[in-house]
């Protein structure tokens, strides 16, 4: 007779691990396919409204904004309005607009304007996009709670 397998000292038997991971791959997969898509609409973005040398990084800023504010409805949306499909909030929220927003590339554009000599426009940018980042996505889903709820927020 052999005994069950049993959990000893944090290490979990591999058939446990092995169901986890099955559990969780369709949400990785979920989480990259929208990543894929959120950074390849944050680089056409860009290709598009380019940054010139020591310029103000309007792309990156309105990238970063519109990213909170659809954020802000998502998460209404999901919460609060659908019964959504378990991968909808890794794949929309995570995914794709994990993929487009981008706040590495907003440290980087400071370090950027600092670097070149524009330190009061990379403290500018960096004031500016917290604060409108943060009043988008409270904004956007203070509306999305009041025109789909009818609830204030």
């Amino acid at each position: 007779m052999t005994a069950p397998e049993t959990e000893t000292r944090g290490v979990r038997p591999a058939s446990a691990r092995r169901t986890e991971w099955r559990a969780q791959a369709p949400v990785v997969a979920a989480v990259a396919a929208g990543g894929a898509l959120g950074a390849t609409a944050r680089y056409a973005l860009t290709l598009a409204w380019p940054t010139p040398a020591g310029g103000f990084p309007w792309a990156t800023f309105w990238t970063n904004v519109s990213g909170c504010a659809a954020m802000g409805v998502l998460m209404v949306l999901v919460t609060e309005v659908w019964a959504a499909h378990r991968l909808l909030r890794p794949f929309l929220g995570t995914g794709v607009l994990g993929g487009f927003t981008t706040f590495s590339t907003y440290a980087v554009d400071i370090r950027g304007l600092v670097d070149a000599g524009r330190p009061g426009v990379g403290l500018a940018y960096l004031a500016a996009t917290l604060c409108a980042a943060l009043a988008a996505v409270w904004l956007a889903s203070a509306a999305a709670r009041r025109l789909l709820t009818g609830r204030r927020a």
